[in-house]
This record gives structure tokens, sequence and C-alpha cells, in this order.
């Protein structure tokens, strides 16, 4: 066993771009922050010049039903951070300050790409703090219908099993196994982009959702025909965009887990409410600060083909 030190950005970076839902033009800027910070949103652009501070932890969570929102409607929210929170964690920054001028983080090209080469742009450092895991100690389940989402103990790592089910053949059940690192992230993750069907979109307009979505950012399905002319950047890319936005919205326990996280045509509703569950009970996990000795970083595949809808409720 090793202990593993905290880490930040080692210097800011810019991105700019518009939010899926909203269509409003955002900048948004990483900066290094200090040790035990965590990952932080700095929500500015607010009416009358203010500001506001928003942790990125589940208890912050305000809406889950279309993307991950956090903070207070009266006050201040910030839409649509699994993503970039994938990236983060994906890629092992434990600190780092957000700030977003707009109500949405920008949707880049749909998946986590552009967020990696922003930290990869402005590189990662070590702190002296040491790093603090979450070790699952008992299963923590939710449901909904025939979904659900668990956390259960793993001493090597992080591993993520995550299974789909749908009706389009195009995606039809799908699953994947991986034990997650930033190699993996990277390779096998991280370039996986949300995605909608065209019978949705009139309803989600009307609704004031997914009016920045196109092809540029979303593989659009109609029917069992996928619309982008590029097609899939994997041939199950669906199942793996939805890994990435558990790994964004797991994030928000705060701590990189150490455990074994299973779902079944699961969303962010039930991936926030697993670690609402988890931390309900004091007796469900410990803080550690010792790595994991043997963290496998390979990646497996089961079963054919499926996914949720990124414009969709949870459950399918």
């Amino acid at each position: 066993m090793k202990f593993g030190l905290q880490t930040t950005l080692a210097e800011r970076v810019v991105l700019s771009g518009a939010g899926v839902h909203s269509n409003a033009p955002v900048r948004l800027i990483l900066h290094p922050s200090d040790a035990d910070t965590g990952i932080v949103f700095l929500r500015t652009g607010l009416p009358n010049g203010r500001e506001r501070h928003i942790e990125a932890r589940w208890s912050r969570v305000s809406m889950t039903e279309l993307c991950t929102v956090i903070g207070d409607a009266s006050q201040a929210t910030v839409a649509t951070i699994e993503h970039l929170l994938a990236a983060l964690s994906g890629l092992g920054v434990d600190n780092c300050l957000v700030e977003v001028d707009g109500p949405e983080v920008p949707i880049m090209d749909g998946s986590a790409s552009s967020f990696v080469e922003a930290i990869d742009q402005a590189g990662v450092i070590r702190l002296k703090a040491r790093r603090r895991y979450l070790k699952i100690l008992k299963p923590v389940r939710v449901e909904a219908g025939r979904a659900y989402s668990e956390l259960r103990p793993f001493d090597r790592g992080f591993r993520l099993e995550v299974e789909i089910d749908f009706h389009q053949a195009v995606i039809g059940r799908q699953k994947r196994i991986f034990d997650l690192d930033p190699q993996v992230f990277r390779r096998d993750i991280a370039r996986a982009r949300t995605f909608g069907f065209i019978q949705d979109v009139e309803r989600l307009w009307k609704a004031g959702f997914a009016l920045g979505s196109s092809l540029e950012n979303t593989v659009a399905l109609d029917g069992d025909r996928i619309l982008n002319p590029e097609g899939l950047r994997y041939a199950d890319e669906f199942v793996r965009h939805k890994t990435l936005d558990a790994v964004g919205d797991l994030a928000l326990a705060g701590a990189p887990i150490l455990g074994h996280y299973r779902s079944y045509c699961s969303g962010h509703k039930m991936n926030v409410a697993v670690v609402e569950a988890l931390f309900a009970d004091r007796a469900n996990y410990e803080l550690i600060e010792i790595e994991p000795a043997a963290r496998r970083s390979g990646v497996r595949a089961d079963l054919g083909l499926a996914v949720s809808p990124a414009y969709a409720p949870d459950a399918t």
C-alpha cells in the first residue's frame, strides 16, 4: 500500500461554448485550487454582478431529469455538470475551481473529450495533502421499476458495470465493465457522446430543453437510423456515454470511490440517489487515505447493444 497525494491543475485554462439545453453562450475557466477544497463551481454573470460558490456535492443537486443540476434555483444553479465532472474524476483531479458565467456547462462535442484536452493543456500537479478515498463497506441499492443502481464493496479500485436495454434495434441491449483509471477513461469512455431521439425533440423544445442540440454535439437517432454522417465513435458508444455520465454523477460523492458500481437502465436520477443512500448510513462507508495496492486497468465487455436517451427520463 502507498499513500496517494491530492492533485489540482498546474494553471488555469479557458473554454467556451453553448449549453445543450439552454443554448446560452458560456465561458468556462478551470482554476487551480488548494488541497481539501474539492470541486467547486463559481457561478458568475448573475443579476447585479453577483456570483455564487456551489460545491459539486450530492447534497447540492437540485434536478436530475435530463441532466445533473446543482444549486438553488432562487439564487443560482449550474446545469449539465456531469461531463466536466467525469473528466476531472476520470483524470484524477481532486481540487478545482470551475468558474462559469452562464446557467449551464457548455456541451462542447457532447462528450468529455474537450474537457480532457483542457485538463491536459493545464497539466495536473500533486499537492502535499493526502488523498482520501471513499471505501464502500456494505452494498447499497436503489430501484425504480426494472431499473437499479448499486454500490458494492470492491478493494481493487473503482469498477463500473453499466447495462442498458432499449427496444430500438440500433441500440438494443448492451453491457460494459470498466476498471477506471486515467488511461481507461481517456481511451474508452471520454469520447462517447450524448444521444437523443428525433421523435422527442419537439416535445423537449416546447419544454425549454435541448435548444442547443445538433449533430455537432449529439448522436441523433431516427427510429433505427443514426443521422450523424460520421456514424459512431465506438460500436457501443451509447453505453459508454451512460458510463461517462455515471462517472460524473458519482463524483458528487466528493472523493474517489473504492467500490463496485452496477446499474441497469439507470440515469442521472438513480446515480445521485445511490450516492444519497450511501451517505444515509455511516456504516455503509469509510474514508481512508491509502491507495489500492492492485489497480486493474483492464476493460471487459459483455452482451450486445443498448442505451438510454440523453433527453428522456432515466427509466426506459
